[in-house]
């Protein structure tokens, strides 16, 4: 199995329910998949009340999960060093369990009145972590869908984006929107989730890049990242800081850059940072609902190529989380192509999409790996996207 491909849905649910069988000597109720996600642009909206146009990735993170008696709640990963973390239901807090376990140790604190007798949860993924696709989400994704459908039937799955959204948020400290956790219950096979982000409204707008002979390639650069601290907070509490400044509720509310001049003498002792980080989001929101317009319709969807490296010139200079890898690539790709290409997630690290034709892919690759051996970067990594699913019960 090549680096982009992922089992089939029947093989990873078997290779679920036997390792919590085996770890928990006894079957599971059921084993839960929540996708990662890829975001075709709206990047850092989300939390400024913005648009986001996101596709779920085909890979997922497994749950196989099953309610206990004895009060407890014992977390296993097929992942990292194997360590279990176990507690007592009364103990779970902000912050207890730490680490990968407190997503998942999130949901269940969510829930937990509903959980009394505790519950046992192993997990498995081939969502690469720390690349920007959102690993994070579709953990407490998975979860809270396994949850729901063992004991809160009654609760819809945008219900689930606020029981996954605060686990992130109130429990693990990352300060993320609802872009990932949305796209992780919400998106269709086929097709990028258009979400506004105030309203709550969803569009299944179609996305099938296969037909009009493009790709859009994921390249994960494997620099990490991590959403619970440093810029990423920094980033939504400027954000916020400006539209204070702009007296707007949040930056959704600036129609366009003329909207941002009470910014621009920099006053604020930033030197025109808060005018370059709001001058971000609001050309990044006209930029979704440029993409939206092409994709729906009949225009040539090789047209979103320039609106995506738009997006990753103000990520880089407006919004400055890119990185040298991510630029080169970026570069790379456009130079040797590609129709656009741009950073993906949060930033600091993660990946880079490319828009390019099927028959120029190779090349464009060839070209990024190129300019990484040259600049004494790790291989990336590389897949096609295919618009997926969203999260579901395989078994």
């Amino acid at each position: 199995m090549s680096a982009g491909e992922v089992p089939p849905d029947g093989e990873s649910a078997e290779r679920a329910w036997r390792a919590f069988a085996d770890r928990f000597g006894t079957a599971p109720e059921g084993v839960w998949a929540a996708p990662g996600r890829v975001n075709v642009i709206g990047e850092h909206t989300d939390y400024n009340d913005g648009f986001v146009l996101p596709v779920a990735l085909p890979h997922t993170t497994r749950a196989a999960v099953a309610r206990r008696t004895d009060g407890r709640l014992v977390i296993a990963s097929l992942q990292g060093d194997g360590t279990v973390v176990e507690l007592v239901m009364a103990e779970l807090a902000p912050g207890r369990p730490e680490g990968w376990a407190g997503y998942p140790a999130g949901v269940v604190d969510g829930l937990g009145d509903r959980l009394a007798g505790g519950v046992s949860v192993l997990v498995d993924t081939d969502v690469p972590v720390g690349a920007g696709l959102s690993s994070s989400a579709a953990l407490t994704c998975s979860v809270a869908l396994a949850l729901r459908d063992l004991v809160a039937p009654e609760l819809t799955r945008d219900d689930l984006v606020e029981v996954a959204r605060r686990s992130e948020n109130d429990f693990v400290g990352a300060p993320t929107g609802i872009l990932d956790q949305s796209a992780s219950l919400l998106c269709t096979a086929g097709h990028a989730l258009f979400l506004d982000t105030r309203e709550r409204r969803t569009e299944q707008v179609p996305l099938d890049l296969a037909a009009a002979g493009l790709e859009l390639l994921v390249v994960d650069t494997g620099t990490s990242h991590t959403h619970a601290d440093g810029g990423y907070g920094d980033r939504r509490r400027e954000c916020e800081a400006a539209a204070v400044r702009l007296g707007v509720p949040a930056l959704r509310d600036v129609a366009d850059v003329a909207g941002l001049a009470a910014l621009d003498d920099g006053g604020d002792g930033s030197d025109g940072m808060l005018l370059r980080r709001a001058r971000h989001i609001v050309t990044e929101n006209a930029r979704v609902l440029e993409v939206v317009a092409v994709l729906r319709g009949t225009a040539d969807p090789r047209a979103i190529g320039p609106v995506l490296t738009a997006g990753h010139i103000s990520l880089r200079d407006d919004f400055q989380i890119s990185t040298e890898e991510l630029d080169a690539c970026v570069e790379a790709a456009v130079g040797a192509g590609a129709h656009g290409a741009r950073m993906v997630g949060g930033g600091f690290g993660g990946s880079a999409v490319v828009l390019v034709d099927r028959d120029r892919a190779g090349a464009v690759s060839a070209a990024v790996r190129e300019r990484f051996a040259r600049e004494g970067y790790s291989p990336p990594r590389m897949f096609d996207v295919v618009p997926s699913a969203g999260a579901r019960r395989i078994v």
